[in-house]
């Protein structure tokens, strides 16, 4: 596999397919931080998690075709509303499910998984009627398209570097939310214990509506990036839900540190080897590495930060 290839070689090709899997590192970590916001926060395992995702790529691709067909001189712009329109419909859809569903099942985990596995499959369906079977894609703007000639033989994918940089800032946003706002607080004093965090006038239904919207939203962030990496289809969201529930694991469902490294090992791992295999070899070789790994560490990576 590697005897065709000189040592400069090689390393350059690490490096660029390294930058070329920053996409796929920013979908896992945007995933993966939705599901630590909705299970580590409220102990529920959304299986439809993933759908939420494809609403966020599904309202890019929409916002994209608005922009092209009524506001073209604006369409370099139009990622930065299309992000903001995909969080707030996903994160709307969140607060609705949370409703009509999430908060009739709390401290039922079993329960809360058939429902939300159930869910999935009625919006596969509903993506189905609405936006049809058919895959579609996104045109992203020309500043977006190319890369950055960072030596005489490694290029730096620009779309890549600008969905990590969005990566980071949402991640400083929603742990300074989670751990330094008012609100914050509120969510920690309900995961701790609801009866007393109620007693004192925290008003726990709304923190728990809007925390699962706020990781339901993420969600949809991670659609739009999402966007850039592949088609769109009522059921690309299924690929993606086992990935990330395999981030969580395999980094230590205790551990955000754990979730951050693993995003990173599995996705740098797969596209490192998609270079030289098949995809889909390419995934089995990584899955059997992880599962080598949990045999001889089930925990995880990093099992001994708590998650709070």
């Amino acid at each position: 596999m590697f005897g065709d290839y000189s040592l400069a070689d090689l390393s350059s090709i690490f490096v660029m397919q390294g930058f070329a899997g920053l996409i796929l590192f920013s979908v896992f970590v945007l995933m993966a931080l939705g599901l630590a916001i909705i299970f580590g926060q409220m102990g529920v395992i959304n299986m439809a998690h993933g759908e939420f995702m494809i609403l966020g790529a599904y309202m890019t691709w929409m916002t994209s075709g608005f922009f092209q067909n009524y506001l073209p001189s604006l369409f370099s712009g139009y990622f930065f509303v299309a992000m903001i329109v995909a969080f707030l419909a996903s994160g709307a859809l969140g607060m609705l499910v949370e409703w009509a569903l999430i908060r009739h099942l709390y401290k039922r985990p079993l329960d809360t998984l058939l429902a939300t596995w159930g869910l999935s499959l009625i919006l596969q369906q509903a993506y189905r009627s609405i936006f049809g079977a058919r895959e579609v894609g996104v045109e992203l703007p020309e500043w977006m398209m190319g890369s950055w000639q960072a030596t005489d033989t490694i290029q730096i994918p620009i779309n890549g570097m600008f969905v990590m940089a969005l990566t980071i800032l949402i991640t400083i946003a929603v742990a300074y939310i989670l751990y330094k706002s008012r609100w914050g607080k509120q969510v920690r004093a309900v995961v701790q214990n609801r009866v007393m965090a109620g007693a004192v006038g925290i008003n726990t239904e709304k923190v728990d509506r809007y925390t699962f919207a706020l990781g339901c939203g993420i969600a949809g962030v991670a659609g739009s990036a999402f966007t850039m990496i592949g088609s769109t289809g009522p059921t690309s969201g299924q690929l993606y839900i086992v990935d990330t529930f395999l981030v969580v694991v395999f980094g230590g469902a205790a551990s955000l540190l754990g979730t951050i490294a693993s995003a990173f090992t599995i996705s740098q791992a797969r596209s490192t080897l998609e270079f030289f295999l098949s995809g889909s070899m390419a995934q089995v070789i990584t899955l059997l590495a992880i599962v080598g790994i949990l045999m001889l560490r089930p925990q995880g990576l990093f099992a001994l930060k708590v998650r709070k």
